[in-house]
């Protein structure tokens, strides 16, 4: 009886513990030790490249400060609306 009651305040705590820190999680657009770089193009796309290794081709690095960390954070959706051209410049989609 007494193992019931410790399991069931366990579980009570940890549900708890899930509702008030949920809501903080964020998804990181690339796993660790990985960027993200975008497809030139208005077809959008992106993936990612492991540190260190420059992206093959038909993949760009982001600009300098425009670079999405999070799934839906600002830049993330800024890039749903915008690509890049074979010059380098940010275009509309």
């Amino acid at each position: 009886m007494r193992m019931r009651i410790m399991m069931a305040l366990a579980g009570v705590g940890l549900s708890g513990l899930m509702v008030t820190s949920g809501c903080g999680y964020r998804e990181n657009i690339c796993g660790d030790g990985q960027y993200p770089a975008i497809a030139v193009g208005g077809q959008g796309g992106s993936a990612c490249f492991p540190d260190g290794q420059e992206p093959t081709s038909p993949y760009v690095r982001y600009p300098e400060g425009k670079v999405p960390q999070h799934v839906d954070d600002e830049w993330d959706v800024y890039w749903r609306d915008h690509g890049i051209d074979a010059n380098g410049a940010v275009i509309d989609r």
